[in-house]
């Protein structure tokens, strides 16, 4: 026979340790000023910048109009426009290896003059292309940047240096240090509080880099902005779809089950949810789309594995009608704890690889999910159980008082 582990004598200590953490939660969230909001739910600038020299300068003053496309393997020139044939000129990398051959070979196209850095030895396969600038030429110099794969690494540190004449700017590192990205957020009251006869805002920040490490070598990879009406409906939004989801979770629950098990589980998943709260809170990952989304993906996790365990309560509970309820708990748990671990470990080693493989927004969703799935598997045995467990015990209770009491009790 199996044998069936008392998880019945952890209710009480793990409603303790559940209560701490919740505390704890709480007091983080008034202790840290509340969530490190990412730009979604705060008005601001989002910038992903990296940090590459100057390669080529191009301009166009030809007939029509020039357009430029860069890729990993070629840059494409395309002509259009008015008294003239519609015409793409390709430089292909592996045809131009160097800065040098590649500025010769577009020096060639009518009306367009390309400068060069000095850098003619360069391998174009260095090339960064930026997202500043208009990709239609013309008199005004379009950019293309290059990065050495030995580059010495930019500091986190430098960078915050160059931008506290900005304010309370939030700086992070993207992928490897030789890669020389970072992701810079700037909030709406600190642009609003600085000129605002400044048209544009990015380009206060790029100057603010560009003082300390050169001009012309920072390149704008990804540039957002969220305005204030914008980011209050976001944060609107997400508080309504967090309290619908709680609420169709009951009305499920209490349709398919006993009162106490449909609250019990509403309990569980809102302890997850405030348990990632409060790792959230604690960590100071960023809060955003994506928090939102992981707490939500855990909350569904969650309460399948809960129901999962609840049915199971329920056959047990009719095979052995006379069994005391914390037996029938316990005899319920255990049978479909194997169940329980291995969808939970399975799920972990794909979740594992998205936070070993992938950088940003992601990896932090990753480890906010691994966090969420240690605490879905802990509340479904020990939060909505334990609830069941201590309503039946109040119902046992007030069985007794009436019988003592000489009242009736109804059929």
């Amino acid at each position: 026979m199996k044998r069936i582990i008392p998880f019945s004598k952890y209710f009480f200590p793990t409603a303790i340790f559940s209560t701490i953490l919740v505390v704890a939660g709480i007091a983080g969230y008034i202790i840290m000023g509340g969530f490190n909001l990412g730009v979604d739910f705060q008005a601001g600038l989002l910038q992903e910048v990296q940090f590459a020299p100057k390669a080529l300068s191009l301009t166009y003053a030809g007939r029509g109009n020039a357009t430029i496309a860069v890729d990993r393997s070629k840059i494409d020139i395309t002509l259009s426009g008015a008294g003239v044939d519609a015409l793409t000129h390709s430089f292909p990398f592996a045809s131009f290896g160097t800065l040098g051959e590649l500025r010769l070979a577009m020096d060639a196209v009518e009306g367009l003059s390309v400068v060069s850095s000095g850098m003619d030895s360069v391998s174009s396969l260095w090339l960064v292309q930026s997202a500043r600038g208009n990709p239609q030429l013309g008199q005004e110099p379009y950019v293309l940047h290059y990065l050495a794969p030995d580059s010495a690494p930019v500091t986190i540190e430098d960078v915050r240096t160059a931008l506290l004449p900005l304010g309370t700017v939030s700086v992070q590192i993207l992928g490897r240090p030789s890669e020389r990205r970072f992701m810079i957020r700037m909030e709406d009251q600190v642009l609003e509080a600085a000129d605002k006869a400044e048209a544009d805002q990015s380009r206060r920040l790029i100057d603010a880099l560009e003082q300390n490490f050169g001009a012309g070598e920072v390149v704008i990879i990804r540039s957002d902005y969220v305005g204030s009406r914008f980011s209050k409906n976001l944060t609107d939004q997400a508080g309504l779809l967090m309290g619908l989801t709680l609420l169709l979770i009951l009305g499920y629950c209490s349709m398919r089950f006993k009162p106490q098990f449909a609250i019990g589980a509403v309990l569980a998943i809102v302890h997850d949810a405030l348990v990632m709260v409060a790792f959230i809170v604690w960590t100071r990952m960023e809060f955003n789309t994506t928090s939102i989304a992981a707490i939500l993906t855990i909350l569904g996790y969650s309460v399948n594995d809960t129901i999962v365990i609840l049915d199971r309560i329920k056959e047990t509970r009719a095979i052995y009608p006379d069994d005391d309820f914390e037996q029938v708990l316990d005899r319920s748990i255990t049978e479909t704890l194997s169940r329980t671990m291995i969808t939970t470990f399975t799920t972990m080693l794909a979740v594992v690889s998205l936070y070993i493989f992938t950088t940003g927004s992601m990896k932090d969703f990753a480890l906010a999910l691994l966090v969420g799935m240690v605490s879905g598997v802990y509340s479904t045995i020990f939060i909505a159980s334990g609830f069941a467990n201590f309503w039946d015990k109040q119902a046992k209770k007030r069985e007794k008082k009436r019988l003592e009491s000489g009242v009736p009790v109804k059929a």
